[in-house]
C-alpha cells in the first residue's frame, strides 16, 4: 500500500470528548449526498470519541502542514483539550470539532454508519458543513513520506 498515495487529514472531535488523530484512511463516498468516510483503528482513542460523540471534524491538510500530521500521530502527545495549546483552530459551527486552520478544506460529519473490518472501523459520515480554502498545496503521504502536489485549479477572478 505504500505505492498509494493519499491525502493527509486530522480528524477531530470537539465537546467533552475532544481528540485529534491524523489519518490518511480517509475517502469521498458520494457527492449527493455528500458522505465520506473514514477508518480509525479499534484500539484509538478516536475510536472511541467518535463513537461517543456521534460526529467528526476533518481538516484536509496542505502542504506546509507536515508538522502538525506528525504531532496528531505522535502517540506521546497530550491527550484532551491541551493537544490543541499553542495550535490555530475553530470549532466548527455545527460539531464545535476543531478545524485547524491552514488547512485546504474542512468537513463537518454527522456520524451515520459505521463498518467493523479487521482491526478498524469504517466510519460513515454526512457531510454536514464544508469549507474551502483559496489556492494552496495539499499534503499527500508516499512510500512511507510526506510528499506535496500543486493545485492547478486558478482562483475565481485570476
Amino acid at each position: 500500500m505504500a505505492r498509494f498515495a493519499t491525502g493527509v487529514v486530522v480528524l477531530s472531535v470537539g465537546g467533552e470528548h475532544i481528540h485529534g488523530m491524523t489519518a490518511n484512511a480517509f475517502s469521498s463516498v458520494s457527492l449527493d449526498p455528500p458522505t465520506v468516510l473514514c477508518c480509525v483503528a479499534h484500539d484509538a482513542v478516536m475510536h472511541r470519541a467518535i463513537r461517543s460523540a456521534g460526529h467528526f471534524g476533518v481538516s484536509v491538510l496542505g502542504a506546509g502542514q507536515e508538522a502538525l500530521a506528525r504531532y496528531f500521530a505522535d502517540k506521546k502527545r497530550p491527550l484532551g483539550p491541551e493537544q490543541f495549546d499553542g495550535l490555530e483552530w475553530t470549532a466548527g459551527p455545527v460539531t464545535e470539532a476543531p478545524l485547524l486552520q491552514g488547512a485546504t478544506a474542512w468537513l463537518e460529519c454527522e456520524l451515520s454508519d459505521s463498518h467493523d473490518s479487521g482491526d478498524h472501523s469504517i466510519f460513515v459520515g454526512d457531510v454536514v458543513g464544508a469549507t474551502r480554502a483559496e489556492g494552496g498545496s495539499g499534503l499527500l503521504f508516499f512510500e512511507g513520506a510526506f510528499r506535496s502536489i500543486e493545485s492547478s485549479v486558478e482562483p475565481e477572478g485570476a
